[in-house]
């Protein structure tokens, strides 16, 4: 069972130092809405619910999405699809530049039905990039409306990867996965995980594959993703980061990363400025 990932926030409420409140409640001013804001470290919206459907994505930074049974990280090469009336909240650890596309609810018909990770693709954020920069846009201008329909036509063909980094409840799993939260540069085997747990190796493979969806290797290197990206966007060294995080030389860090993101640590520091 994949749920939610509260060590990824602390699990502590009283750790939020800003509150941000939703913008609108309970009507669109327009049946299409794009909004961008800028995240200060460790800030929250409050846990709320709409009548329309939500597409959040981050520039820069991680926002996560916290759902009742669920927890979604939206790293830049992915965004979150909350189809109308679920409830959530939204909240970034570190700074972060995200953007929200408001979709009313009979516009919704060709999107998922389900809360999802989506992949964005170089033209669907180049889109984004256009949209927020043009931030004093008038909202309801039929052009800026057209432009927006062209956004859910590629929001509806994108593809779902559920979540980026699931967890699980599975005591011996879970147990792997805390600990490995909390030391991401251990490079210890999957075999040797299961030995310390109690556990057969066959067991684990089953287990991730199961509840994460993937193989322990490719959840590892995701968490690494996780990690390494506050550490760039705060000017951290290549090769810093990449110690700090297991690897035994900068090069490999820099494969994997562009491997699992599209793009290099250097590339991915500039973008988020």
């Amino acid at each position: 069972m994949t749920v939610g990932i509260g060590i990824l926030t602390d699990g502590k409420p009283d750790g939020i130092a800003h509150f941000r409140d939703v913008p609108f409640r309970d009507v669109l001013p327009h049946p299409l809405y794009f909004r961008s804001a800028q995240m200060p470290d460790n800030a929250t919206y409050p846990r709320h619910s709409h009548p329309w459907g939500e597409f959040v994505y981050s520039y820069s930074g991680m926002m996560e999405v916290s759902l009742n049974d669920a927890h979604y990280l939206a790293p830049p090469q992915y965004a979150v699809w909350l189809p109308p009336d679920v409830e959530h909240r939204g909240l970034n650890r570190h700074a972060a530049v995200h953007c929200s596309l408001y979709v009313a609810p009979a516009l919704c018909a060709a999107l998922p039905r389900e809360t999802t990770a989506l992949e964005v693709s170089p033209l669907l954020r180049a889109m984004l990039e256009h949209l927020r920069e043009q931030g004093d846009a008038d909202h309801g201008a039929p052009a800026h409306l057209r432009f927006l329909e062209v956004v859910v036509d590629l929001v509806a063909a994108a593809p779902k990867v559920g979540t980026y980094l699931p967890w699980s409840t599975d005591p011996v799993l879970e147990r792997v996965l805390t600990h490995l939260q909390k030391d991401p540069a251990d490079n210890r085997s999957l075999a040797e995980h299961a030995r310390l747990a109690g556990a057969a190796e066959r067991t684990l493979i089953r287990r991730c594959l199961r509840d994460l969806g993937m193989p322990f290797a490719e959840w590892k290197q995701r968490l690494r993703v996780v990690k390494a990206m506050p550490m760039l966007e705060a000017g951290g060294t290549v090769e810093r980061i990449s110690a700090a995080l297991g690897y035994s030389n900068a090069s490999s860090f820099i494969a994997m990363f562009k491997r699992m993101t599209g793009m290099t640590p250097d590339d991915y520091r500039a973008s988020a400025r």
